[in-house]
């Protein structure tokens, strides 16, 4: 009798896995041809049923905060890369995801947070230049300076430009590190340090010798001392 109920149990279980696999075959099959189509919702749908049948930790949740960080919705990628984060906390690639929808979302004193983390890992000045960016807009200039000079200390690649927005026509790309002096010139000109500031944005021309805005406001500073000397 004990056979013929392990028989039954094991043909149920059988037939149980031989149905989520075909079941998730299926979806990812559904995956494949919704994407050639360039249709998001029904890809992502099919992923949530992958994640339905694989559990939490499913790798289709990754693909699904790729999917949403990619075409710009940044609530639901910050949503999905904030529960992965929970199990996979040192992933890199996630957490600057995570930091750069939040950033998007205009939530900056989480932005803040996730950036404090996210440079705690990677020691990156790029990392430490966009924390100054957001204590600046949060009118944290005395942390934001200490977030600038260690972006200033960090190894520079090479290889990370920052666009500016010059005027309603024109973007300019600089040079990161043009662009973590400028900045801070930025913050010693909130905090009343012109002098120091004029370094700054010295130093800026310096490194990028076509960066309008250092250009601009090193002769904003000058005509100001010009005014004074008169």
């Amino acid at each position: 009798m004990k056979n013929y109920i392990f028989i039954a149990v094991l043909l149920v279980t059988t037939s149980i896995l031989a149905q989520t696999t075909s079941n998730l075959e299926l979806q990812q099959q559904k995956i494949k041809l919704a994407l050639s189509y360039n249709d998001k919702e029904a890809a992502a749908s099919a992923m949530y049923s992958i994640i339905a049948l694989e559990g939490e930790k499913s790798t289709y949740k990754d693909s699904l905060a790729y999917m949403y960080f990619n075409d710009a919705k940044y609530i639901s990628s910050f949503l999905v890369t904030n529960d992965i984060l929970k199990y996979k906390p040192d992933n890199i690639e996630l957490l600057e995801m995570n930091a750069i929808s939040v950033e998007n979302m205009g939530a900056l004193d989480k932005a803040i947070e996730v950036y404090t983390n996210l440079l705690s890992k990677t020691k990156n000045n790029y990392h430490a230049y966009k924390l100054a960016g957001l204590q600046v807009a949060s009118n944290n200039l005395l942390e934001a300076y200490k977030s600038i000079k260690k972006a200033d200390l960090l190894e520079d690649t090479g290889k990370i430009q920052v666009t500016f927005q010059v005027n309603k026509n024109y973007n300019q790309s600089v040079d990161l590190k043009a662009a973590i002096a400028y900045l801070e010139g930025i913050i010693l000109l909130n905090l009343k340090k012109e002098t120091e500031a004029k370094l700054s944005f010295m130093r800026a021309v310096n490194l990028f010798p076509d960066f309008v805005l250092a250009k601009s406001k090193l002769t904003t500073l000058e005509n100001s001392e010009q005014k004074e000397e008169e």
